[in-house]
């Protein structure tokens, strides 16, 4: 399948240079504070849980994060979101920001208890190498939670949709977490009233 093109890091960083001047401001009409919230409910991270943000982007997740655990690391590879994120939250000593690639994470292996990713999956050029990359950093019996853009039901939207990013459905999600060796995976879908089911969210253990 050919790649979007915001699947191109480089063109990706540009996009969000610009992009992340407005991005608080835009992103609660597909990602909203109440869905973020039902997903972390569902993530159900324990107050000594050290928790990975892959794609940090502005820290929106981030904020929510740090509530329920003191050891949170924000990782992102937009200077520009992360300097957003950094903004609200650089003070605050329950969460360390890098900048840095979600294909080769700063981390050694089993280091986190529970991986979080939300609107972060679909600029990855290769998203099974990257979720694998993913179970590498999680220990054994760890949790992961990926947030993602639903595809479009009609084939046109689908067509332009992928020329931009990644896309994708349940079916498709079911398929790169099998074969980047996730174990226990469920998947739902969500978004705001205006378009309900505009996120696919997949949770999954990390094989022990």
């Amino acid at each position: 399948m050919a790649m979007g093109i915001l699947e191109d890091k480089g063109r990706a960083r540009l996009f969000y240079k610009y992009l992340s001047r407005i991005y608080d401001r835009i992103n609660p009409f597909v990602w909203t504070e109440s869905m973020r919230d039902d997903a972390i409910d569902r993530f159900d991270v324990d107050a000594d849980d050290r928790v990975l943000d892959v794609g940090c982007g502005t820290g929106f997740a981030t904020q929510a994060l740090v509530e329920e655990t003191d050891d949170v690391y924000g990782l992102d590879q937009s200077p520009h979101q992360l300097g957003r994120a950094l903004g609200k939250l650089g003070d605050d000593d329950r969460v360390e920001f890098v900048l840095g690639d979600a294909e080769r994470l700063p981390y050694e292996t089993d280091s986190f208890d529970k991986v979080w990713s939300s609107g972060s999956i679909e600029y990855w050029p290769e998203p099974v190498q990257t979720l694998r990359e993913i179970r590498r950093v999680c220990r054994p019996g760890g949790t992961v939670l990926i947030v993602g853009p639903n595809e479009p039901k009609s084939r046109i939207g689908r067509a332009l949709a992928n020329a931009i990013m990644l896309f994708y459905g349940v079916a498709e999600a079911d398929r790169m977490f099998a074969a980047a060796g996730f174990e226990e995976v469920e998947h739902w879908t969500d978004g705001p009233s205006h378009k309900p089911d505009v996120a696919v969210i997949s949770m999954a253990r990390v094989p022990e």
